[in-house]
């Protein structure tokens, strides 16, 4: 009797060892993760043909499965007037503790024709960058910064910068407040210049006439990225949170 007690007991004392890491593990709830920026970060129209995408449209492709994207990222925005639209806002209040929200702006901020748009460097714009993470933080989510990605601008075979001091205003605020950075100002920039000068339109939208039937004249842009480019960035994208962000790359695919 006394034997087979110790048997039904020894039993139990396995079976525990199997169901309690199981219900630790069905517990633990992926994070959803909140992305907030401007047209190189947003999803784009899949239809007509549309050859131009968002680096954050391809990202939940990364992703393990349970893991949630909300892209907030529009066309055009700053962190002026993502704020001003009232879209921070409507993004706070879907935030939980323990989400993610990452926050890349910088290519509308420079606009300074557009007083709707333009936030200086060296103030408006790190006071904005500065209240998105305290916001957040508040609600108890994790904020991760990124440096803008580069324009494709080459002169005499030379890729020039042209965000000026954002990229490092970024920096400085991730530095200064302990945030997490993905700088993929930096990250885009040294791709760019290694594919060089022609290479490189393969990331960006060089279309000629009637490739696309949305595009009969065809298309020259560098700034937004084509699907590849897409893809190319969020390369860098996972190499960086594996530094950065190591609890948020654990649910990186493999």
């Amino acid at each position: 009797m006394k034997t087979a007690f110790k048997h039904t007991l020894a039993q139990w004392a396995l079976l525990a060892l199997l169901v309690i890491p199981l219900v630790s593990y069905i517990q633990k709830k992926a994070p959803t993760l909140f992305l907030v920026g401007d047209s190189t970060m947003a999803d784009k129209p899949y239809g007509n043909g549309n050859p131009e995408k968002g680096w954050g449209q391809v990202f939940p492709l990364y992703l393990q499965e349970g893991v949630k994207v909300q892209n907030h990222a529009v066309n055009g925005r700053s962190t002026k007037s993502f704020r001003d639209e009232g879209r921070w806002d409507a993004m706070l209040q879907l935030l939980k503790p323990g989400d993610y929200v990452i926050i890349e702006f910088g290519h509308n901020d420079q606009k300074d024709q557009d007083p709707k748009r333009y936030a200086a460097p060296e103030t408006d714009y790190r006071h904005n960058l500065e209240r998105y993470v305290a916001e957040a933080r508040a609600k108890k989510a994790i904020p991760v910064l990124a440096t803008p990605i580069v324009r494709r601008r080459f002169v005499n075979g030379q890729l020039e910068d042209t965000h000026g001091k954002y990229p490092a205003v970024v920096r400085a605020v991730a530095a200064e407040k302990n945030v997490p950075l993905l700088d993929l100002e930096r990250r885009t920039r040294e791709l760019v210049a290694r594919y060089g000068e022609e290479k490189s339109k393969a990331l960006y939208l060089h279309l000629g006439p009637n490739e696309y039937a949305s595009l009969p004249d065809g298309r020259t842009d560098d700034t937004h990225l084509s699907a590849y480019g897409a893809f190319r960035v969020n390369d860098l994208v996972a190499e960086e949170l594996r530094k950065a962000v190591p609890e948020l790359a654990a649910y990186l695919k493999k």
